[in-house]
């Protein structure tokens, strides 16, 4: 059985907090609504837009409203907002009409944030009532006669004059007595039927009444959207009604705010209206939270794709605005998104109705989710927007969504489409938004007042049991909703039984599609506890340190993500949002969770507990949701059979004559009746829920620790809705602040990520977010325009007198990014401009050049933009210039399609310059991105300059020349590379003749390449933060000869460098995929695995040259080949004849490649071919079995020691698990 309930303790329980109206203030009278915040703020667009709005007919201007009376006064938990308020119930302020317009009412509502990051939600019924008010009607009798002058006016610079001049804020009671009598006379001598331009609009109070908006709201702290529409619209129907209803509507607004209270979690709540019970649920504890409105209309305005899309960018934290011209489609796609983001909250600045006074906000350089309304036959090219590029467009009545460039895709994009179309398909909705149609039923014979009356007898007779009897209540209800059956109310009972069914099937739709999203959230962040990192041993040091230290390893996550997934979790990492579920997360080890933080874990929890996480989750596959039909029966349950009754309107004591009906006009309310609740019912004390649990629920912390824990909320969330002066710069100082703190943290986690993960998507990622904080610092016009006006004036006497411009100048930068291809836009110049300095390390530098034209500045930017702030300013460029310390390929990696000039520079041994004769030398650059292709030297040069397609990073270098000789050789000591562009140079070591008859008597050598920094010289291949690049071996340790070999490695040495080198490679595969270095690097580098091998097979070798001469392991590997190869013809081959037949064609095709790489380059391939295809392991054993091994080799040579070649082929089998590919530079020419 339901019990009786009230809310008469703490305003936090009742399900109402204020009821307010809004108006007409007749003591005041009319005033324009944008002409103060337009002049004082605006643009020129919309300084355009005031002039035309006075060029309309009066009647079809704004003015301004006010919020008529409120109840209660004010309460301690939530202070009343006027201004705000008012704002929002009438956003476009007040509007008139005459009895020729529809006045058809309207609903939508808003939301209202306060500081300490809690809602209060509004729920506004706008309709329009007739105006009693002599002066108005007067006042605007008057300005029809002043439009119909202006209007008539042949000058159009007089028009603009009369136009500009109209009075703004001064009442109409100053206007009308400002008019001289020779005015007066001439605006009566032309009657307004004159005008037949003015016939459209036009008002005359003999003929035509005049009526004005009037908004009847109800603000509430949770979001009871259905309940409060339904209180609204019967309230609206009691003042519209020709009978008065049975209560005076005090008792009824009463009874909303002081009687009825919060239905508890898990609990429904039946409360009476003006014409019949109203039903409101609360979700339980284990369930998601409540989400009243209906996703299944904004799935229909924008289509599923359009609506992921939308998520994606509101999840990637990217400013979204919404445009519609229904205020209730705004909040119907804001709510909805934002609802879908469990177990995530939107941090930033949310204002799904932005007021007309506050468009200022759309300046702001901080990601926001906000709302405006369109006018009529407005464009989007209308609107003045500072940064689109970045920017989420909405156009709700037009069904489109423009995404911001470069938008990942979510995870599993297709498949979760395809599964949103099926929950909506279920429901009656087509997947692109159209619902489908049924047709209309045949009307029943009206008998329901017949059934009624039988119920009633059966009841009276005591037939009826508990069902039946909370069926039959039902059934009364809807029967005095809709006039007893008939159509006296306008409504048949089968009417509103089809719309309660309709109701609890939006209702359950919501659930469903939201489960679905909450589904996804679970699949991708089940394991997010194993990377949550604790370090803190208490709440104080972690508050303390907050900002400095990392509570989640984002590369390790990353790491165990499919490979599609990672560039939209890389950069949602990233976010407010998941930056602050994490530290709710390490916070709940010293407080409680928060609430939404609590439903996901013990969804995760359910789901370990029946072991559906996958044991891979890097090969994760797509799973549908399973909980749909289940999780709808509790809240079907709690619509369909009501929990709790609260009690019922009742008289209140009223003086006499109050409360009078007067059919069409909203009553002067009793105030001292509606200021505080009275204990006037025996059920005031009986029942008080506890506080409803809402998303904003404290987690025990008290104000000193909260403010610490809330370090980023320097923006107030009340003076955002504060249009006055002082409001909006303490609001745009609070985004400076905002945005330099966000500088510093991008900072930090650029050198974090750099020093961890060098290379990896995570710093890339993390670098693109970063662009984004820089481009948008001037915050209101494209910063590309700024660079151009800068790059103009730098540099310009050198220019006058012809000399050329520095390397690494602002000016040649900025020039280059300026002729880049690709379509890009001008915020994609400014990134790639941003991205090119950062990778020269000159990103503080030329900032602060451009920082220097103080002029420039206060010229091109607002007052309030980042750039004017000068100690701002100054601490922004201290922390870019830390950025110096690592090394990035931003830029490289980020803009691979464009050309890039190179220059290779040829550098011989210097004590043995004179032996530099080379025939026809070519080189070949290879990267990460392709190679450059042969590129032939010219002749008496050491030096090249080639364009071709960015290479990337630069990986290996091919050096060669013709066969033409015994004089062509050279000893090279390196080969030089540099990129003209981002200033990076690559060193090839080489230290090796090229050259026939001389050395190994190659004439193509592959080198492998080390970044220098930029700038660096000689000395500066050191490395600052990009990971140190094997690179080729050095003379003294790689050629192979024993008279070259500075010093003998101990056996003990040899076997650690190798199995040191193995594992080098073990590890670079166990890394993920983009944090991988270069492989090549790994296998023929300075420390790699061909060097190491080599000395395995050097040991203990014998030489009976005289003077050293130099040996090579190849020629022991032929002489082994062709004993092999005897042996097999004379029938003697013991060994596997599979096994040497493998080893003598690979050596038997490198011998026959037309690629002349000379002894050192064959050995170098054959262990990567080796490698690449399982065979070395097996290699080694038949060398140190065959005869000749005991000849050529020492009893002391590892070769010879059976257990450690043993050791050494179980070492190199530990490669078999790993896919191996070479670059083309080092099996070109061999078909193996």
């Amino acid at each position: 059985m339901s019990g009786v309930t009230s809310a008469t303790g703490s305003a936090s329980c009742r399900f109402a907090q204020y009821f307010v109206v809004c108006g007409l203030d007749t003591e005041t009278g009319l005033e324009p609504e944008e002409l103060d915040h337009l002049i004082r703020l605006g643009s020129d667009k919309e300084r355009t837009a005031l002039s035309e709005s006075f060029e309309q007919s009066p009647i079809r201007r704004s003015f301004k409203s006010k919020v008529l009376s409120h109840y209660p006064e004010s309460t301690d938990r939530s202070p009343f907002n006027r201004d705000a308020v008012n704002m929002l119930c009438m956003p476009r302020g007040l509007s008139f009409r005459s009895q020729a317009d529809s006045r058809e009412p309207r609903f939508h509502s808003f939301t209202v944030a306060r500081d300490d990051g809690t809602h209060s939600y509004g729920f506004v019924h706008m309709y329009y009532e007739e105006v009693t008010s002599a002066q108005i009607t007067a006042a605007m009798q008057t300005l029809h006669q002043m439009h119909h002058v202006e209007h008539h006016s042949t000058s159009s610079s007089s028009r603009s004059t009369s136009s500009a001049s109209s009075p703004s804020t001064s009442s109409m009671d100053s206007l009308v007595s400002s008019l001289d009598e020779s005015d007066a006379a001439s605006l009566a001598e032309r009657p307004l039927s004159a005008c037949l331009g003015c016939t459209a609009g036009s008002f005359q109070p003999a003929r035509d009444t005049l009526y004005v908006s009037k908004a009847l709201c109800l603000l509430t702290p949770l979001p009871f959207l259905l309940a409060a529409r339904h209180f609204l619209s019967q309230l609206h129907q009691a003042v519209t009604s020709h009978a008065a209803p049975p209560l005076p509507l005090e008792s009824y607004i009463h009874n909303i705010l002081y009687e009825v209270p919060a239905p508890p979690p898990g609990r429904s709540l039946r409360f009476h209206g003006v014409q019949g019970p109203i039903v409101c649920q609360q979700p339980g504890p284990g369930e998601l939270p409540l989400g009243d409105y209906p996703l299944g209309e904004a799935f229909s305005l924008l289509g599923v794709e359009n609506l992921v899309r939308l998520l994606t960018s509101v999840l990637l934290e990217t400013q979204v605005l919404l445009y519609s011209q229904d205020y209730q489609r705004l909040m119907t796609v804001a709510e909805g998104i934002t609802t879908l983001l469990f177990p995530f909250q939107w941090q930033h600045v949310y204002l799904p109705i932005l007021p007309t006074p506050l468009h200022h906000l759309l300046d702001a350089p901080v990601p926001f989710l906000m709302g405006i309304q369109r006018r009529d036959g407005a464009q989007r090219t209308t609107l003045d927007l500072s940064h689109e590029a970045n920017l989420c467009f909405v156009d709700i009545d037009n069904h489109r969504v423009d995404p911001p460039e470069d938008l990942p895709l979510f995870p599993d994009q297709l498949e979760l489409i395809q599964e949103l179309n099926e929950v909506l398909l279920r429901f009656g909705l087509q997947p692109y938004g159209t619902a489908t149609t049924k047709p209309a039923p045949a009307a029943p014979p009206c008998f329901s007042s017949l059934v009624l009356e039988d119920l009633m007898e059966d009841r009276r007779n005591g037939n009826l049991g508990g069902e039946e009897l909370a069926v039959l209540d039902r059934l009364q209800a809807l029967a005095r909703r809709c006039g007893g059956g008939g159509m006296a109310g306008g409504k048949t009972l089968e009417r509103a039984f089809e719309e309660e069914e309709e109701e609890l099937k939006a209702a359950k739709m919501n659930v469903q599609l939201r489960e679905v999203f909450a589904g996804r959230f679970t699949s991708m962040f089940g394991r997010y506890e194993e990377f949550v990192i604790h370090t803190a041993p208490d709440l104080e040091s972690w508050l303390g340190n907050r900002e400095g230290t990392s509570n989640f390893d984002k590369g390790s996550f990353l790491s165990a993500q499919p490979a599609t997934h990672l560039h939209f979790l890389s950069r949602f990492l990233e976010t407010a949002m998941f930056s602050s579920f994490v530290d709710s997360k390490v916070l709940s080890r010293w407080a409680d969770r928060e609430p939404l933080q609590r439903v996901f874990d013990g969804r995760l929890e359910r789901e370990r507990l029946y072991n559906t996480f996958e044991d891979d989750p890097g090969n994760r596959h797509y799973r549908k949701c399973t909980v749909l039909l289940e999780s709808v029966q509790a809240m079907e349950r709690r619509l369909l059979k009501a929990d709790h009754t609260a009690i019922h309107p009742h008289l209140l004591d009223m003086r006499i004559g109050q409360g009078r009906h007067q059919q069409g006009c909203f009553p002067r309310l009793q105030a001292d009746v509606l200021a505080q609740g009275h204990h006037t019912n025996k059920w005031s004390s009986r029942y008080t829920p506890k506080r409803p649990l809402t998303t904003e629920t404290t987690s025990g912390l008290d104000n000193d620790q909260r403010e610490k824990y809330s370090p980023g909320r320097s923006l107030c969330q009340s003076k955002l809705l504060d249009p006055s002066p002082s409001a909006v710069t303490q609001t745009q100082r609070g985004f400076v602040e905002g945005l330099l703190r966000e500088c510093r943290v991008k900072v930090r986690d650029l050198l974090k990520a750099s020093e961890c993960f060098p290379g990896s998507r995570v710093c890339e990622d993390i670098m693109m977010t970063f662009c984004d904080v820089c481009s948008v610092k001037g915050s209101h016009l494209p910063i590309t325009l700024f660079l151009v006006t800068v790059s103009n004036g730098s540099d310009s006497r050198r220019l006058e007198e012809g000399l050329p411009l520095p390397k690494g100048s602002f000016v040649q930068d900025m020039r280059f990014v300026q002729t880049m291809s690709g379509g890009l836009s001008e915020v994609g110049r400014a990134r790639a401009w941003i991205h090119l300095a950062l990778e020269k390390k000159l990103l503080s530098q030329h900032l602060k050049l451009m920082l220097a034209n103080h002029d420039l500045i206060r010229q091109l930017y607002k007052p309030c933009a980042f750039l004017l702030c000068e100690e701002e300013r100054e601490q922004f460029l201290f922390h870019l210039l830390s950025l110096n310390t690592v090394d990035y390929l931003c830029f490289t990696r980020t803009f691979t399609s464009i050309s890039i000039p190179y220059r290779v520079v040829i550098t011989p041994m210097k004590k043995l310059s004179i032996a530099m004769t080379m025939s026809n030398p070519w080189v070949c650059v290879s990267g990460e991105l392709g190679d450059s292709g042969v590129r032939q030297i010219p002749k008496n040069t050491q030096e090249i300059f080639f364009q071709c397609q960015n290479l990337g990073r630069l990986s290996t270098l091919q050096l060669g020349q013709e066969n033409s000789g015994l004089l062509a050789k050279c000893l090279v000591d390196c080969v030089i590379v540099h990129n003209e562009i981002t200033g990076h140079t690559y060193r090839f070591p080489c230290g090796r003749w090229l050259g026939k008859g001389v050395g190994d008597g190659s004439l193509e050598r592959v080198l492998i390449g080390q970044l220098v920094s930029p700038g660096g010289e000689e000395d500066s291949g050191r490395w600052t933060g990009t990971p140190p690049e094997q690179c080729s071996p050095p003379q003294s340790g790689f050629t192979g000869s024993l008279g070259s070999l500075g010093r003998k490695l101990s056996s003990v040495q040899v076997q650690e460098d190798t199995r040191e080198a193995v594992n080098n490679l073990v590890k670079h595969f166990h890394k993920a995929e983009q944090e991988r270095g270069n492989l090549t690097a790994l296998l023929c580098g300075e420390e790699g695995l061909v060097r190491s091998l080599e000395q395995f097979l050097l040991h203990g070798f014998k030489s009976s040259r005289l003077f050293q001469r130099s040996v090579f392991i190849w020629d022991f590997v032929e002489k082994v080949v062709v004993s092999m190869e005897t042996a097999d013809q004379m029938g003697d081959l013991r060994e596997s004849t599979e096994l040497c037949d493998s080893l003598c064609h690979y050596a038997n095709a490198i011998n026959a490649s037309p690629r002349n790489i000379g002894k050192e380059g064959k050995f170098q391939l054959l262990v990567c071919l080796g490698v690449r295809d399982r065979l070395l392991p097996k290699w080694l054993p038949l060398l140190a079995e065959c005869h000749l091994t005991a000849v050529q080799y020492e009893k002391s040579a590892l070769v010879r020691d059976r257990a450690a070649v043993h050791t050494l082929s179980r070492v190199l089998h530990t490669l078999h698990e790993f896919p191996i590919a070479l670059e083309t530079a080092l099996v070109k020419g061999v078909d193996l």
